[in-house]
């Protein structure tokens, strides 16, 4: 470690590597399907709801032709559909369909049963830091919680 280092970023980025390999496992069966940019917006519209074109480039930090590259690939193969926006007859929102969800729900179970047994290595006295310092992560990396998510209709 550089000593000028901060420690938490250092501790934080030991913990992504391990966090990397258990996402990476998680993923790889869904990857036969899709890219995994394509199965990042899959998760934004589930976790979002229907959501205009644009938010989805701007949180994907991606240009409009690349959002809308993605989008007709996963179209095409049933992971979303396009819809007009409620408030709007000319706008256009992106949305999950029941087999996008189901890919998600997929991987994320995946995910949570490698998770649950790692948490269970970590000693009892010390998950409820665990939890805190991760719902903190979350948060400074913009990812919406279950409660900011509902009223988006997710």
């Amino acid at each position: 470690m550089d000593e000028r280092a901060d420690p938490v970023t250092e501790a934080v980025l030991g913990a992504s590597r391990g966090l990397l390999g258990v996402v990476a496992r998680s993923l790889a069966p869904a990857l036969e399907s899709v890219t995994v940019p394509q199965f990042r917006l899959i998760v934004l519209v589930d976790t979002l709801g229907p959501t205009r074109a644009g938010d989805l480039a701007e949180r994907l930090a991606v240009g409009p032709s690349t959002l809308t590259r993605n989008v007709d690939r996963l179209v095409a193969g049933g992971w979303v559909e396009r819809r007009t926006a409620e408030d709007s007859r000319r706008g256009v929102v992106v949305a999950a369909t029941d087999r996008g969800r189901a890919l998600v729900a997929e991987v994320t179970d995946r995910r949570r049963r490698e998770l649950e047994e790692i948490v269970a290595r970590v000693p009892e006295a010390e998950r409820a830091s665990v939890a805190a310092g991760m719902a903190s992560l979350r948060r400074a990396m913009g990812e919406p919680s279950p409660e900011e998510v509902s009223g988006f209709g997710g």
